[in-house]
């Protein structure tokens, strides 16, 4: 007996030492990397220069906090200018659910194209599904209420982790607010059978050549299939200075070096609240609103883009949730970056450079 518990501690011993070690390894995928400022070669600065009295030395204390936060990289842009860079900013990364608010705009431009109309319903469209079939009721939803999350369609899908859900037929469609992952697979899905393009495809011609984004491919939109679903299921992997791009490009309404690149209109429709999702917080089309009349594309672990209009404000974080088998070890073990976080960068951010965030702006215009 005494050889069985010598015999079990020394195997629990060795099961600490071994996640010691795997922990110690993968410090900076599960902690984050120590943040430091971007380099000048990779830096946006060039394009979006900082504004005058702005110094690295004055927003120190910004980069000190984010540092204690699992961010791979932040970045910070105000009225179209560069006040924080850290990390690697260049790397692509998995966008996790950003890529409904990505996959938002594309839907506006192909509705200001004439190539998709938001009223049209699932039967309109033709849409089926595999295993279980949509019922008469779910095929009555509208595209605009897959974009709202009110869809009231309850289907199984790929690489989903949000159920459980309620069961099929507790709401009509537009009834209740509840975040599926079928409708935005099946948005993406959607999008490709009626712009005959990819939604890769579709963001570089479209958005990323538009906006000089550096990093984006076609080929940074994967996909996942499985028997679930008829739709599968999408990642698009992005770098931060591109979604910093993206998120300047939403602040300036659309508009990037005067070209209309996503319509205003739909701008405004998409950051408008829907639903009462709680805390205050509410659903557009695939952007969350805050109660501080910021608006948000959010993704695991802490994949931010924050738009404050008020302060013209651009707050990118990034965070590496790994692929394959160290996205495994950072699910179980990775900190996560919350919205608090992000409104304490804005907070310091106003502390350290209260002359530039709260001076009057004019708004850069790409």
């Amino acid at each position: 007996m005494r050889r069985v518990l010598l015999c079990g501690s020394a195997v629990a011993a060795l099961a600490l030492l071994l996640a010691g070690a795997v922990r110690w390894y993968y410090a900076d995928l599960l902690d984050g990397p120590e943040l430091t400022t971007t380099p000048a070669e990779l830096s946006l600065k060039g394009e979006f220069p900082p504004p005058p009295g702005w110094s690295e030395e004055a927003v120190a204390p910004v980069l000190e906090f984010a540092d204690t936060l699992a961010s791979a990289a932040v970045i910070v842009l105000h009225d179209g200018r560069v006040v924080g860079e850290w990390g690697a900013t260049s790397r692509r990364i998995s966008a996790h659910s950003i890529r409904k608010s990505l996959v938002s705009a594309l839907y506006g431009i192909a509705v200001d194209r004439g190539l998709i109309d938001i009223s049209a319903t699932l039967a309109d469209l033709g849409v089926e599904e595999i295993g279980r079939p949509l019922s008469g009721l779910e095929q009555s939803a509208s595209l605009r209420d897959l974009l709202t999350a009110r869809s009231g369609i309850y289907h199984a899908s790929v690489k989903d982790d949000n159920g459980p859900y309620p069961t099929p037929g507790t709401h009509r469609p537009g009834e209740a607010f509840v975040y599926n992952n079928w409708s935005f697979n099946a948005l993406g899905g959607i999008f490709e059978r009626e712009t005959d393009l990819s939604l890769g495809e579709a963001f570089k011609g479209w958005i990323a050549d538009a906006i000089g984004m550096q990093d984006f491919r076609i080929e940074d939109v994967v996909y996942t299939e499985g028997s679930e679903s008829a739709f599968p299921a999408y990642r698009f992997w992005m770098s931060a200075r591109d979604l910093a791009r993206f998120g300047q490009l939403y602040l300036d309404e659309g508009v990037w070096n005067g070209r209309q690149v996503v319509p205003a209109g739909w701008i405004t429709e998409s950051v408008t609240s829907y639903s009462d999702t709680g805390n205050g917080e509410g659903y557009g089309y695939m952007w969350w609103i805050m109660p501080d009349g910021s608006y948000v594309a959010s993704g695991t672990g802490g994949q931010k883009l924050r738009i404050y209009p008020d302060k013209r404000l651009v707050v990118v974080n990034r965070v590496d949730t790994g692929d394959g088998l160290t996205r495994v070890l950072w699910w179980n073990w990775g900190d996560r970056v919350r919205n608090s976080d992000i409104s304490e960068i804005r907070r310091r951010l106003e502390d350290a450079i209260p002359h530039i965030v709260n001076a009057g702006t004019a708004g850069a215009g790409g």
